[in-house]
Formats: C-alpha cells, sequence, structure tokens
C-alpha cells in the first residue's frame, strides 16, 4: 500500500526525469574508454534520445533498464497495481520498436544494451563491430560522393587573401 495519495504519487513521478541515469551512464562511458572508443556523444539530437550518439558511424547506443524495458528474466513487475505496470512496460517496448525502425529508416544504426550487460566483454565486442561496419559504410558513402565530382574542401582549399 503508497503511503501517499495517488494524485501526490502522480506528481512525485511526474518530477523524474529520464537523462543523466549517472550510474549506468557512467559504466559506459568507462567501457568507452577503456577499449579505446572515440566519437562518441552524449545529449545528441536524435528521435528517441539515444543515451551516446557515434555521429560519424551513425550509431545510437540505448542503454535500456532492466525494469523499464521488460528484460524477459530481470523485469519483476510489481503486485501492487499490476496492470498498470505491465502495460507501462509494453508501451516501452513498443515506443523501443518504433525509434529501432525509424532510426533505421534514417540510415542510422542502433544498439540496445541491459544495463546489467554493461560491463561484459560482449557488450565491447557488439560496440566495436558497430563501428568497424560504420566505418565501412562512412567510407562508402565518402567515396561514392567523390566519384560524382563533389571537391573536397579543405581549410586551405582556396588562396588566402589578406
Amino acid at each position: 500500500m503508497d503511503s501517499v495519495s495517488k494524485q501526490k504519487r502522480s506528481w512525485i513521478m511526474s518530477r523524474v526525469k529520464s537523462s543523466g541515469n549517472k550510474s549506468t551512464e557512467l559504466k559506459m562511458i568507462s567501457v568507452f574508454r577503456k577499449n579505446g572508443f572515440s566519437g562518441w556523444r552524449r545529449n545528441y539530437p536524435l528521435e528517441g534520445r539515444p543515451d551516446f550518439v557515434f555521429p560519424k558511424e551513425r550509431i545510437a547506443v540505448f542503454v535500456d533498464g532492466c525494469f523499464w524495458h521488460g528484460h524477459p528474466s530481470c523485469c519483476r513487475v510489481p503486485s501492487s497495481n499490476r496492470e498498470y505496470w505491465t502495460g507501462k512496460i509494453e508501451k516501452n517496448k513498443k515506443r523501443d520498436r518504433l525509434v529501432n525502425r525509424r532510426l533505421k529508416e534514417q540510415g542510422w544504426k542502433t544498439l540496445r544494451v541491459w544495463e546489467h550487460e554493461i560491463e561484459s566483454a560482449k557488450t565491447a565486442r557488439r560496440v566495436e563491430k558497430a563501428l568497424e561496419e560504420g566505418a565501412a559504410e562512412a567510407g562508402k558513402a565518402r567515396a561514392v560522393s567523390a566519384s560524382k565530382g563533389s571537391k573536397a574542401k579543405g581549410p586551405r582549399s582556396r588562396p588566402r587573401t589578406k
């Protein structure tokens, strides 16, 4: 039984913001640094608000909480208000699938990492593989644009004038 009214609980929960989940984000940053992954950004303006983005490789990384995103074996739905929580988690999972689909349509690859798997070697391998594939795709795109006659505009492509 809850110690506060339904309206008060709703108000309290509305104040909980999803950005800046420090423990999982800091763990993921640690994995990136430990494995020498560079080029990632946080708070990148992309649909679905990924936790991390590698813009050059067009990779969006989401660190999903086992409860909020309904991990098959880790998620334990509370016994009180079970119908609400089941519906809430199902909506989250449906939104995750929609975001994955939309980002794919826009040419992005998505990686979803469960919070309990952040520090596993499997996660580092998945990120490394995605970065390699993303770099290869980015290289192909540059080669295609170069073959179409686009001029490279380097920092000194024009003579300097004073």
